[in-house]
């Protein structure tokens, strides 16, 4: 009822002023479409209309697992271990991926699986490994893949460089074939120089990938994704980034910025943040339960307000869990528990609940800190009987290895609203 008394009032206010001619009708309506984004944000549209990534579920694409034999350029382990071959003790992931679907797998120095089947992985420079993870996108209602580009190992290393450039290609024909569409996404972590070398990456080897059909426009603009804008430890500053932002706009890309979750108290480098087409703050670890990801709603809220203010697109982040305790041994085990789904389907709700109709979820694949919604071990028979894994049964309930697969679809249909929003995940475990 106050509510309603106080909008006759400024109601008549505005009348009243209109009548003296002393407001413009079309400045009127910017103040009240930004109190409305404040008072209720459910009711402000995005800056953009929907495209290939406003409006659309996204997911961060690792990619970077390699193995013994695989014939990369390594043509040795990676990722799934620091050094040599993974076994007990030697291992660098988390989450045991249900390898069944892949045709070609590799063996690792672990006992057989609890269920008597040889240990094995994959690796991403198969091909038929990166058709099978897009063919799932394609199966399970994901629209885009974000392919991730880490300066610090290609400058580093050739043979990193020509792997990472293998994947970005296979992502594309995988993309184009199973009508997905992916963008390329720069993490600044390690870059030497990223200024320089970021540019020369993208005009030398990514730029010709934006002719792919399947590459993400948004706006009519080909995607790029900057990570680590102003995240601690991250090489550059605000003046760095928003030359480097500037540039890729001035290439004709659409900009999205991966910013820290506290990225709006960042009063110095907001001039970087403001310069970006699309914000998208990182909250994975930042918070553990249901009630972390309903505090973290409210600072979402703020977050969405403040882009609303400013014409720029907003991009959370959700994730279902995390725990990286075989790689950081001093951690806890199962350190961000997946609840079984409740605690991402909690984030698609916030979010959905708080009018927004993107998403990022981080990750597809990224097994080394079990945030991956890829296939995965469901119990104890599916990993090796001498080595500890997280399994998705890890909260007492049973779990498909696609649950997070489906659950990730479901979400991507409720923050679309081709779904009804809904408390509780209409996703069977089973």
């Amino acid at each position: 009822m106050k509510h309603n008394l106080v909008h006759q009032f400024k109601t008549l206010l505005f009348c009243t002023l209109l009548a003296a001619g002393v407001v413009s009708c079309n400045k009127k309506e910017e103040v009240t479409q930004d109190q409305a984004s404040l008072e209720n944000p459910q009711k402000k549209e995005a800056a953009s209309p929907v495209g290939d990534v406003v409006g659309k579920l996204v997911v961060g694409y690792q990619g970077w697992f390699g193995a013994s034999g695989d014939g990369s350029p390594f043509n040795s382990w990676r990722h799934w271990a620091a050094t040599g071959t993974p076994g007990p003790g030697n291992q660098s992931f988390e989450l045991y991926p249900d390898v069944r679907e892949y045709l070609t797998t590799y063996q690792t120095s672990y006992a057989n699986l609890g269920n008597g089947q040889p240990a094995k992985l994959f690796s991403s420079w198969t091909a038929q490994t990166v058709a099978k993870h897009f063919q799932w996108m394609q199966q399970y209602g994901i629209d885009c893949a974000a392919v991730q580009r880490f300066g610090g190992y290609l400058y580093s290393d050739n043979r990193d460089r020509d792997f990472r450039n293998s994947i970005m290609a296979k992502a594309r024909n995988q993309a184009e074939n199973y009508g997905r569409k992916f963008y390329v996404m720069y993490d600044i972590s390690g870059w030497t120089n990223f200024q320089t070398e970021i540019k020369s990456d993208w005009t030398s080897s990514m730029q010709t990938h934006t002719a792919s059909t399947a590459y993400a426009k948004q706006n009519g603009k080909p995607v790029v994704c900057i990570w680590g804008i102003g995240v601690s430890g991250r090489p550059g500053n605000v003046t760095s980034w928003t030359e480097v932002i500037n540039w890729f706009k001035a290439q004709g890309c659409y900009v999205i910025v991966g910013t820290p979750r506290n990225w709006r108290s960042q009063t110095a480098n907001l001039p970087a943040y403001n310069a970006a087409n699309m914000i998208s703050p990182w909250s994975v670890g930042t918070f553990n339960n249901l009630a972390g990801a309903d505090t973290y709603s409210t600072l979402m809220q703020g977050d969405l307000a403040y882009c609303n203010s400013n014409n720029l697109d907003f991009q959370p982040v959700t994730f279902p869990g995390f725990a990286w305790s075989n790689w950081k041994p001093n951690t806890p085990r199962n350190e961000v528990p997946r609840l079984h789904g409740d605690f991402m389907w909690r984030q698609f709700y916030n979010i959905r609940n708080r009018g927004i109709n993107s998403a990022y979820v981080a990750m597809f694949d990224e097994y080394d800190e079990a945030t991956a919604i890829a296939k995965a071990a469901e119990n104890s028979t599916m990993i090796p009987t001498n080595q500890y894994f997280l399994t998705l049964d890890a909260d007492g309930v049973a779990c498909s290895s696609d649950f997070y697969l489906r659950l990730t679809g479901d979400g991507a249909k409720m923050i679309k609203g081709q779904i009804a929003l809904t408390a509780t995940h209409p996703t069977s475990h089973q």
